[in-house]
């Protein structure tokens, strides 16, 4: 894919800010930007629009939103943003598909929602949730840190009789868990590498994390204090990245889909998060499917309901996420990507499709060790080596460099995760509603009495109502159309028509001896007519909702 910057490294803040100038820069009737906040640490959030101005402004237009980086490791889903955001840009006239998405609709890009975070994830040693602002107290137990100064945080294996691991013989590097009748022999406790405020020569307590926030638990829908949902925040939209990013989605009610950008475990969760999908509006879940189908075709990666197949405990299930605050206040179809999968590289079987009678630990730990060795980057891997811990004694590091070999991929796999993320944003952006004009004519009645009369449809995928939870919500508008007539004899000059509906929704199926058919489905295309005493030269006809667009149409009488 032809972009204007590589995707061969991840992008600090000041790079990220760089590249978003320069395309500002060289595409200013396509390009723009704004700062939804300054954070603490003095960095930007940036939110880009992408459209062609020239044939309207966004806000006329239907709109697709993506982001990334909602969790501070989670650097691919800001590079995959990023790169989406540099494709649409940088092939926009030549890209036949890009040229329709920017002339037609509206691309609203928010590429790191937690800069703050991004910066300390990939510029110190250290793994933290979303950011880098105190959460927890930190008692005297064990805490990251990097001991041995070769700027990871590995895992730190103890000696301890009590302890549940053990060695694997004649293979030093990997450790298993105890059996039930392993009584003698040689054990471990194994760590996260770091230090004690305080050591009683027994037991190694373990600290929660400093930085335990978790924006994806502090949006409004489905929230929960701390006992139920650690780094929940205070109360909902405490963090201001979180609010700026939901207040974004509410300013911006052209908005009819969201792609958010995760990592890992290559996968696409589609919402319903909170309930089973069985539950949800049928209509929508098969709207909703055949989106992240479209991403399964792209990207190789199964799609799945965040409920009924990625939630382990649903009595306590985790909310507040991004995903559902979008659908479940919004109406809007929102699917989180789960970007990379390490395991699938080394043909370790994902976790939902393995056999959990079955403990694989020891060949899968084998072959992530083959594949890190041989494909990530030096020192990715090290292996078991002796340090003098400074409250411990003896102990060894050693392990994957995990923020770059599991959680994000190592540099040189960086650009295919993120082309075909952006294929399927592209795919997925052209799904939008779009309002089309498709006749408008005056007839001439005599005496000076006209006729207008206008057919108006929905060109698009979704309807223009979005979703059946939008119109339960009320956050569905109806399509209005308006014309210009300065007498108006039989009706106001603008109407409203309801709902359009799609191609999406249209009755479908087979019948005897195998045919195809069409059934009976609401109306993609409405007519409207107006009675006027002609007055002026020119009458025009406006067309236009929310999160279908606006579209003018003009007649000489």
């Amino acid at each position: 894919m032809k972009t204007t910057f590589t995707y061969d490294h991840y992008y600090l803040q000041d790079e990220i800010e760089a590249h978003i100038k320069q395309l500002k820069a060289e595409h200013p009737d396509i390009f723009d930007y704004e700062i939804l906040l300054t954070t603490k640490d003095g960095n930007h959030l940036f939110a880009v629009t992408l459209t062609n101005k020239s044939t309207g402004a966004a806000c006329d237009k239907p709109a697709f939103y993506i982001d990334g980086n909602t969790h501070a490791g989670e650097v691919t889903g800001m590079m995959a943003a990023m790169h989406a955001m540099d494709y649409f840009t940088t092939n926009y006239g030549t890209d036949e598909k890009v040229t329709f998405i920017l002339d037609n609709l509206a691309v609203y890009i928010i590429p790191c929602v937690s800069p703050d975070g991004s910066q300390t994830y990939l510029s110190t040693p250290y793994s933290l949730r979303s950011v880098n602002r105190d959460y927890y107290e930190q008692g005297n137990g064990l805490q990251q840190e990097d001991l041995d100064g070769d700027g990871v945080v590995r895992m730190m294996r103890v000696k301890d009789a009590h302890g549940a691991w053990k060695k694997v013989p004649d293979k030093e590097n990997i450790m298993v868990r105890r059996s039930p009748d392993d009584i003698c022999g040689e054990f471990y406790s194994i760590y996260t590498e770091g230090s004690l405020g305080e050591f009683d020569g027994l037991n190694v307590p373990v600290n929660k994390e400093k930085w335990g926030r978790d924006f994806n638990r502090n949006y409004p829908f489905g929230w929960f204090p701390e006992y139920r949902q650690p780094g929940a925040g205070e109360y909902p939209l405490a963090n201001p990245e979180n609010k700026a990013v939901a207040e974004f989605i509410i300013n911006h009610p052209n908005i009819g889909s969201v792609a958010t950008n995760h990592t890992s475990g290559g996968i696409l969760l589609t919402v319903p998060g909170t309930y089973p999908e069985k539950k949800a509006p049928y209509e929508d879940m098969k709207i909703m499917n055949a989106i992240a189908e479209m991403g399964t075709e792209a990207m190789g990666y199964k799609h799945i309901n965040i409920f009924d197949s990625f939630t382990v405990d649903q009595d306590n299930y985790s909310s507040g996420a991004f995903d559902d605050y979008c659908y479940e206040t919004q109406g809007l179809y929102s699917i989180t990507l789960e970007l990379w999968n390490l395991d699938e590289r080394c043909g370790v079987k994902h976790f939902w499709d393995a056999d959990p009678k079955v403990d694989t630990s020891t060949e899968d730990f084998e072959k992530r060790m083959a594949w890190i060795s041989e494909n990530a980057e030096p020192g990715d891997f090290k292996p078991w080596t002796e340090f003098d811990h400074p409250q411990l004694g003896k102990v060894e590091i050693g392990g994957f460099n995990s923020k770059f070999t599991v959680q994000n991929p190592p540099k040189a796999f960086l650009t295919q995760e993120c082309e075909k993320t952006t294929a399927f944003m592209i795919r997925w952006a052209q799904a939008m509603p779009r309002l089309v004009i498709d006749s408008f004519k005056v007839e001439d009645l005599g005496d000076g009495l006209f006729k207008a009369e206008a057919v108006v449809s929905n060109a698009g995928y979704l309807p223009t109502y979005i979703s059946r939870k939008a119109k339960i919500l009320g956050t569905a508008k109806p399509v209005k159309v308006c014309i210009d007539a300065d007498d108006l004899v039989s009706c106001k000059s603008e109407q409203e028509i309801g709902d359009l509906s799609s191609y999406a929704l249209c009755a479908t199926g087979s019948r005897f001896y195998g045919n195809v058919s069409t059934g009976n489905s609401d109306p993609v295309a409405k007519k409207v007519t107006w009675l006027f005493r002609g007055k002026k030269d020119q009458i025009t006809l406006t067309a236009w909702n929310p999160r279908a667009g606006k579209v003018t149409a003009t007649v000489n009488l």
